[in-house]
């Protein structure tokens, strides 16, 4: 069993990020607003990710900025994240966001190293081809899909320079320190979002309630899963790959189980569905092509 965790856990992680994310679209419907919904996301990962406190660690007073700093690229990320679920289809942001692991190995070569590899390019080909399946649209109904892949995009870059600064800082601190206290630091940054309310968090509907916190318990959930099996067993690399099948899963789970969610995209047809489908498959190549 514990030779199967590697592989059960990041897609346990991705499964749980799609029915986040339908959570999170379906919360939107109630006019909760991107502000309110950041807010209350970043306050529950914060809570959520204090689960890593027993990984132990050490606190460096000296340099919290650093945690400090990475809770800025936390924080635009999950902002524009959500703006890419609120104002677009799951379909199409979820494989964007696969962006992110192109976007890692980029940012670490350019800081690292010299220039970036054929093979880099031949994955950015391979995104853009993807990213313009996704594109296509052949109902007469307008979805946003050029704003949600910018929203979608820019929330993964700012997510790829996440990774990269953790990887960079954390090993000082420890798993049980570094991601605590960042997220602590989130939680706090998040206070911003206050003043740009529409209404307080008590004018929430009741029933968008069930459906907002679910959602943003699983996407925190989620990269509590991700985050602690890389830290456990290592291997990045292939439970990246795994993880990034969730631009499939989110297809699939619109075409199969969109109407519980009361999500709208089923009615884009067969066929453009079976594009996105196809964008993700690529998008998943071009990872695979970048961790091989």
């Amino acid at each position: 069993m514990s030779k199967l965790l590697p592989v059960l856990l990041p897609l346990l992680a991705a499964m749980v990020y799609v029915a986040g994310a339908l959570l999170v679209k379906r919360a939107s419907e109630f006019g909760v607003g991107i502000w309110r919904t950041a807010f209350l996301g970043n306050i529950i990962a914060a809570v959520i990710f204090s689960l890593l406190l027993p990984f132990g660690g050490t606190i460096h007073p000296e340099l919290l900025w650093q945690p400090a700093l990475v809770a800025v690229f936390f924080l635009l990320g999950q902002l524009l994240n959500f703006l890419a679920l609120q104002h677009g289809d799951v379909s199409v942001a979820t494989p964007v966001m696969g962006l992110k692991i192109i976007l890692v190995a980029v940012f670490t070569k350019l800081l690292l190293t010299s220039g970036v590899s054929p093979t880099l390019w031949g994955a950015a080909v391979l995104s853009s081809a993807a990213i313009a399946l996704l594109n296509r649209n052949e109902s007469v109904a307008h979805h946003h899909v050029g704003r949600t892949i910018l929203y979608a995009g820019s929330s993964a870059t700012m997510f790829a320079i996440f990774d990269v600064l953790v990887q960079k800082w954390s090993p000082a601190w420890g798993l049980g320190r570094f991601l605590p206290v960042m997220l602590a630091f989130t939680a706090l940054f998040s206070l911003v979002f206050v003043p740009f309310f529409h209404a307080p968090l008590r004018a929430i509907p009741r029933a968008a309630w069930p459906w907002l916190l679910g959602g943003c318990a699983g996407i925190g959930l989620q990269s509590v899963i991700f985050v602690s099996t890389i830290a456990h067993f290592g291997n990045a690399a292939r439970a990246n790959v795994i993880y990034s099948s969730r631009g499939l899963w989110s297809v699939v789970a619109v075409w199969a189980i969109g109407h519980w969610f009361a999500n709208k995209e089923q009615h884009l047809g067969v066929r453009v569905l079976r594009w996105r489908l196809a964008g993700a498959a690529l998008m998943m190549a071009a990872i695979a092509l970048v961790l091989g």
